[in-house]
């Protein structure tokens, strides 16, 4: 069978198959001046003197889905508008893996809700790590496509580019990747940071490849990760049945306007800009970071972050956080134990980064 011929629907939970979920008030197709179906209030709050929130919200905005649509080159029926990639991550485990029998792939160091995501589910946590080689962190594809196949997994997630590892996986690679899985399993791509990326987005394979999802989120290069706006890209008939597990009305409408706001065209051009000076003070980083005599290796990456090993991680981290520098501590996750993961913030910040570091080294 062919990734094409795979129909998601199989891989669905047999109980969840024609599963209608939940019809609230603003699922009904009504009109009306007087809305009385859904018991709200007649009267907005007295902090919100527009009465802008006393409404319930649409639970997918048109607006919103069509501009998210535009944005990813996909059709907006391809498409579910949820609370960041963590609501779309346990949707797509708990549509797909019947409790205490499936199991999800997954390579670690990498994001850490996956497998969080699993466990609530009572799903296995199967583990095919990232190869360290000298190109960076590197997923084992055709182990992972075995485990997949003989442990009897659900769904494989491939965080591409990884986070914390910077890691990118080629359109060949997850083209192969999902063509092997057909018929097994969903194959799930986090594109969290791919506006970063040299790689192009794994929705250009969608049309190819019906066992394939990708995850994308306007919480990273379009600075709004309070809104908690993420999407899931997948096959129509999936995302139906993931609508029908998402709770009533998952997106509050100030968000909503908020990050329809953030997807004009000016916002966009200047979001473009910031990736830009990102990409730029990637590289600087990596070069500086990489002259300090207490750095054992800056992985390449992807993303607007740096993996880094250090002589005395310990010290490194304290250094820069008497300084007013926070970091992400990687020191307990696997193979990481003497790791930090630097994101890429402002020129003036990432100085502030390499003085505090070159002033440990100094004092040392």
């Amino acid at each position: 069978m062919s990734s094409l011929e795979a129909n998601p629907l199989d891989l669905v939970r047999p109980d969840l198959r024609g599963f209608g979920g939940y019809k609230s008030a603003r699922t009904e197709s009504l009109r009306g001046d007087v809305w009385l179906n859904a018991n709200e209030s007649a009267w907005g709050n007295p902090a919100d003197p527009q009465a802008r929130c006393r409404r319930y919200p649409d639970p997918q905005p048109p607006a919103l889905r069509q501009a998210l649509a535009n944005l990813y080159a996909c059709a907006p029926e391809q498409l579910l508008v949820g609370r960041g990639s963590d609501e779309a991550i346990d949707l797509l485990v708990r549509a797909l893996c019947v409790p205490g029998r499936d199991g999800v792939v997954i390579s670690s160091p990498v994001f850490g809700m996956y497998a969080v995501s699993a466990r609530l589910q009572d799903a296995r946590v199967i583990d095919v790590p990232l190869v360290d080689a000298a190109a960076g962190f590197l997923p084992d594809l055709p182990t992972l496509a075995r485990a997949a196949r003989e442990q009897g997994a659900k769904i494989v997630f491939l965080c591409s580019p990884g986070n914390p590892t910077g890691h990118a996986c080629c359109l060949q690679e997850i083209a192969a990747l999902a063509d092997a899985l057909a018929g097994q399993a969903l194959l799930v791509v986090d594109e969290a940071y791919v506006e970063f990326s040299d790689v192009p987005s794994a929705t250009a394979l969608l049309g190819q490849h019906r066992n394939l999802a990708v995850l994308r989120t306007l919480s990273k290069a379009h600075a709004l990760a309070a809104a908690r706006i993420g999407v899931v890209i997948a096959d129509p008939e999936l995302i139906s049945v993931l609508r029908a597990c998402q709770a009533p009305y998952p997106i509050p409408a100030p968000c909503s306007d908020l990050a329809l706001a953030g997807l004009g065209a000016e916002a966009l051009a200047q979001t473009a800009r910031r990736v830009e000076v990102v990409r730029r003070e990637r590289e600087r980083m990596l070069y500086g970071l990489s002259t300090l005599s207490g750095v054992r290796r800056v992985y390449p990456s992807q993303g607007n972050y740096l993996l880094v090993r250090f002589a005395d991680a310990d010290a490194a981290f304290a250094a820069l956080l008497a300084t007013g520098v926070v970091v992400r501590d990687q020191r307990a996750a696997p193979q990481l134990g003497d790791a930090l993961r630097i994101s890429i913030g402002s020129p003036e910040q990432n100085d502030r980064v390499l003085d505090a570091l070159r002033l440990q080294e100094a004092a040392a």
